[in-house]
């Protein structure tokens, strides 16, 4: 039985998640493991309903379809591991956490405090500092308040006092280094000679920001970093950082579940040792970093794969925000998938991503509906209408949401590699994909770029879907009466007119049936207006119904309707009276209200001339109808005319 493992990780575009990947990935290449990576991209752009969107991703995982769960914890906040972990549980699976020990589940973490304790000492023993300033990770961050521990311990050793405003409070974000080192030129405290780091991104930050401020490094100041990140390495000078085995313990954790899954008796905490590494930075030895000549062709090859990315990236979004179809949007993407190189891909949606307007069964009422949308979770069914495998796109498909995915356990020869990436715009979801076996999620420093792009593209193109639909129901007011639901004289004359310049120019006969309701003032009076407006509706539903062949019906005003047919003869205008006088026959027979519908008709049936128009007939049509209600009423009319 090939085993899938489920990661959960946000942020793959650090040098720390993507080291603990690479481990996880050897471990699986050579066990025929899968791997399903659940991904966000959280606490980058500072916004609040962007971010909610991003870990929205962390409610998709149906647990109970894998072997087991790898969670790099310390890249996402407490709060939301609390509710990963409550789902593992009740799925009931082995679960293996990196770098922060929790409840329940197998632990592998790494001697921080010691290495940090070290490279302090070295620092006070070898270098004489006695006056340090340091830049911390995420106050919640267990590892983070390890390393600050540890440093302020060995401080305390040494009967080193350290001011809090000697503190920066950082989120392992490289710009966090720059913004510490700006609030320590702001300070009045005396500068620092060392500045501790709690990683390598914030340490190369501030370095570069100290150089812009004509702060030399190690000349003017100390500067130390932690993870020994590539860049620290060829950094210039080489960062004096502390090296972890972040390979190793994703390669460990990767193993744990899999001895797990076979029946393994396995130690639930395994703790590995980091190193310091003295270097440049410190004043300390020559930088341990590849050969110049290693160092110029990578950042060759870098250089020059970003810029083609960034090429392909402008024409993605060239071509998705130019489709006018949904077809040719998906046309559009299937052409960018293809450039990933990806074995498969997936593009999954919820069945809500857009909200097309339903008509309302009792005619239509001029509300627009009420924008709804999924904030947390995804909808019960999933639209698939992209899907790539097998080296071609299959039709659209649609599954529950609790499969995650309909190849998520596709029992293949070959190892998968998957990632799940969210698709939302700020708090809106509108649903994930899934690239299967491509090296550009990790490869490609653009990859949160991309996917934003087609988070993006895919909102804007429900705008506009949201934007048709709201014209047609603006059409609807034009066109359409509101209180009955069948045309106003500006859809009549525009569903009408071609027909009646067509018999214009081919002299064919039209027709015009005027009609007027009898007794809506005594029902208005007796009943009340809302007892009036159900007799109007009921009214026009008789007239629509009795529309059977290619007839257009309309209401005039008021209580007053007209019918418009084309090649008409006068038998047809009889049979035409005929229907509407037994469907209000029957109406009232099986109402129930307590008045009758009634109506007086008038016809006109004729040629008509070059230049003339509908409504012209219509007033020939109006004059017969007031002389058949004269004639139901001859002493009403009388009184009138007198």
């Amino acid at each position: 039985m090939k085993y899938t493992i489920a990661v959960i990780v946000s942020g793959i575009d650090e040098e720390y998640q993507q080291s603990i990947l690479s481990g996880i990935h050897r471990y699986a290449a050579q066990h025929n493991v899968n791997i399903a990576h659940f991904i966000a991209f959280g606490g980058i752009l500072a916004n609040p309903n962007y971010d909610l969107g991003e870990y929205n991703i962390f409610e998709l995982p149906n647990f109970s379809l894998f072997d087991g769960v790898i969670l790099l914890s310390n890249t996402f906040s407490s709060n939301l591991i609390d509710k990963i972990c409550a789902r593992i549980r009740e799925a009931d699976i082995p679960a293996v956490s990196i770098d922060k020990e929790l409840e329940g589940m197998y632990y592998i973490g790494i001697h921080n405090a010691s290495a940090m304790e070290q490279m302090t000492r070295h620092f006070i023993t070898e270098h004489n500092v006695r006056r340090f300033n340091y830049i911390s990770g995420p106050d919640g961050n267990s590892e983070s308040v390890e390393r600050l521990e540890a440093f302020q311990r060995v401080l305390a050793e040494y009967d080193i006092p350290f001011e809090e405003e000697r503190l920066y409070h950082g989120s392992f974000r490289a710009k966090d280094g720059r913004r510490a080192v700006e609030a320590f030129l702001k300070s009045d405290l005396e500068f620092p000679q060392a500045i501790v780091c709690a990683n390598d991104a914030m340490a190369i930050s501030a370095m570069l920001t100290l150089e812009a401020n004509g702060i030399s490094c190690p000349d003017d100041v100390l500067v130390s970093g932690f993870d020994n990140i590539y860049n620290a390495k060829n950094f210039s000078p080489s960062l004096t950082t502390v090296e972890r085995p972040l390979m190793q313990s994703g390669a460990l954790a990767c193993e744990l579940i899999c001895r797990h899954c076979s029946g393994d008796e396995l130690p639930r905490v395994q703790t590995l040792n980091a190193v310091p590494i003295y270097s440049e930075s410190c004043g300390c030895g020559a930088s341990s970093g590849d050969e110049i000549s290693i160092f110029k062709k990578r950042n060759y090859q870098a250089i020059e794969s970003t810029n083609h990315e960034i090429s392909s990236l402008n024409k993605m979004t060239c071509s998705l925000v130019e489709c006018d179809t949904f077809e040719e949007y998906l046309e559009a993407l299937r052409n960018t998938v293809l450039s990933t190189g990806c074995e498969e891909f997936y593009l999954c949606l919820n069945d809500n991503w857009y909200n097309k307007q339903i008509p309302h069964e009792a005619g239509y009422t001029g509300e627009l509906q009420q924008d709804s949308y999924t904030i947390h979770g995804y909808s019960a069914r999933m639209l698939m209408p992209l899907a790539y495998y097998d080296g071609e796109f299959h039709p659209q498909e649609s599954f529950s949401s609790e499969k995650i995915l309909p190849r998520l356990r596709f029992e293949g020869d070959k190892m998968r590699i998957m990632y799940f990436v969210p698709l939302h715009f700020r708090e809106r979801c509108l649903g994930y994909f899934a690239i299967v076996n491509s090296d550009f999620p990790l490869r490609s420093s653009l990859f949160h770029t991309w996917s934003i792009n087609i988070s993006n593209s895919l909102e804007n193109f429900r705008k506009l879907l949201c934007l048709d639909e709201v014209v047609k129901e603006l059409d609807k007011l034009y066109a359409i009466d509101s209180l009955t639901g069948i045309y106003n004289r500006n859809g009549f004359k525009r569903s009408s007119s071609d027909e009646f310049q067509r018999c214009i120019d081919e002299q064919k006969p039209v027709m015009i049936m005027f009609a007027d309701m009898d007794g809506l003032k005594n029902i208005n009076d007796s009943y009340g207006h809302k007892a009036g407006d159900h007799a109007i509706r009921s009214i026009a539903a008789i007239l629509q119904e009795c529309c059977l062949d290619g007839e257009v019906a309309c209401r005039f005003g008021g209580d007053e309707f007209f019918i418009f047919g084309a090649e008409y003869t006068s038998e047809r205008a009889v049979a035409m009276r005929k229907r509407i006088q037994e469907c209000i026959d029957i109406c009232n027979r099986n109402s129930g209200r307590p008045y009758q519908l009634s109506v007086s008709i008038g016809a006109c049936i004729t040629v008509p001339a070059p230049g003339s128009t509908v409504f012209q007939l219509i007033t020939i049509a109006d004059n017969r109808m007031y002389e058949e209600k004269k004639k139901k009423n001859p002493s009403k009319y009388l009184k009138q005319n007198t």
